[in-house]
């Protein structure tokens, strides 16, 4: 799913100074960025598929800092422009940036600036949310990022209104995208805001990949705890919690088992956390609840008693709110999803977890799953997330419609 926002609309009436064009597209490159969502937009820009029925961009390449610019396996690259030539640049795409814990060259979050003032559009993919943020262009916006790193830009930036179950979040002049792949999404609705529906779709087509994927992050989140709760006495509440999901509990026990009052604990949870613990919990006992749709034949009834919830009604309730879908709903889409001749999991072992979605309440991302668990919990999304892509290449051709029971987008 995407977000266009209708917010901003001084964002919509913006003109570009009179040295930059709108065909030009200028990608700011950093030392240590991963090639895969550098290569992107060098892709979806700079590559001439006329033929296609693509119109034509202008790509210029510019370093962010001094080269050689070194990125994945130990590949340097050498761009052909410096900062200067994102002067021309009607759109400015920053791919990524190295470390979400170093801030950005100084220089280059100026230019950004600049180039801002003067009227481009600005995208950051994956992590370049974070060199917009560090530039202040996202203060005051909504904007997403990496699910991963969406709670350490909600909490560096708390003016940033930070979604992570968008895959893009189009903001007008400034757009940014989810990890790796939601980049190629967010790429395809510039072409499709610049020249339409056709030629978008044309672009799909050759990159063989959907020209608009239907919802969000949310199949792919994990609700890890920040790293640095592992030290943490509030850990060992979180890991008995995670271990008797299955028993009707409520925040107050959590409270009392960190000797704690339950105002204390809250506070020291939210602090830890940016998520109030109610809202954890019930995003675990959601998360459970997808597991065993996915992987068992309990009934839906069994489902809510085996997640803790006190009756099937209220796993429905928070099931709909996070997801969606009814639990019924989605228990079907997924199968149908499912390759023919998969076999189900036992339901009495251990399946691999399926990260649940944000609730949508709060833009600020619940984190949910102890630092331990998220090995486990990012394989399952690696897992999903192939599974997801499996259909046949008929699926990029025109007037093929969406897998069932995924949400359309707006």
């Amino acid at each position: 799913m995407s977000h266009d926002s209708t917010a901003a609309p001084e964002a919509a009436v913006r003109k570009l100074s009179g040295r930059r064009r709108k065909e030009i597209v200028a990608v700011l490159l950093f030392s240590g960025g991963p090639i895969f969502e550098s290569s992107i937009p060098l892709s979806v820009f700079g590559i001439d598929r006329q033929d296609a029925g693509v119109p034509r961009y202008r790509l210029l390449v510019c370093a962010g800092e001094e080269g050689p610019l070194r990125t994945t396996g130990g590949l340097e690259l050498t761009a052909p422009n410096g900062l200067e030539a994102i002067s021309r640049a009607g759109t400015v795409v920053v791919p990524a940036w190295r470390s979400i814990t170093s801030p950005p060259p100084e220089e280059a979050l100026d230019a950004l600036r600049r180039a801002h003032e003067e009227g481009a559009r600005i995208v950051g993919l994956c992590t370049g949310a974070f060199v917009l943020a560090a530039a202040g262009l996202l203060d005051g916006r909504p904007a997403t990022t990496h699910w991963m790193y969406a709670p350490t830009l909600a909490k560096r930036y708390p003016s940033v209104h930070v979604d992570p179950r968008e895959l893009f979040v189009d903001d007008g002049d400034v757009l940014t995208s989810a990890g790796t792949a939601a980049g190629i999404d967010l790429c395809l609705h510039i072409v499709r805001t610049d020249h339409g529906n056709e030629a978008a779709g044309a672009l799909a087509r050759r990159l063989v990949v959907p020209p608009r994927r239907s919802g969000g992050q949310e199949r792919y989140l994990d609700r890890s705890l920040p790293e640095e709760i592992g030290a943490d006495p509030l850990a060992e509440v979180v890991a008995w919690a995670l271990e008797h999901l299955h028993e009707q509990f409520d925040v107050e026990t959590l409270a009392a088992r960190a000797y704690m009052s339950r105002r204390t604990f809250d506070r020291r949870f939210r602090s830890l956390t940016g998520s109030a613990p109610l809202q954890w919990l019930i995003t675990q006992r959601v998360l459970q609840a997808q597991r065993l749709l996915e992987t068992s034949d309990y009934s839906v009834d069994e489902v809510a008693g085996r997640c803790g919830f006190r009756s099937p009604v209220a796993l429905r309730g928070h099931f709909r709110r996070q997801l969606g879908s009814s639990p019924a709903a989605y228990r079907a889409a997924y199968r149908a999803r499912r390759p023919q001749g998969e076999k189900q999991s036992d339901p009495d072992g251990s399946p691999p977890p399926v990260p649940p979605v944000l609730q949508q309440e709060s833009p600020v991302p619940f984190q949910t799953r102890r630092t331990a668990a998220a090995h486990a919990v990012g394989a399952a999304a690696s897992s999903l997330s192939a599974d997801a892509g499996r259909p046949g290449a008929e699926l990029y051709a025109a007037g093929r419609h969406s897998l069932p029971g995924q949400r359309s987008a707006p």
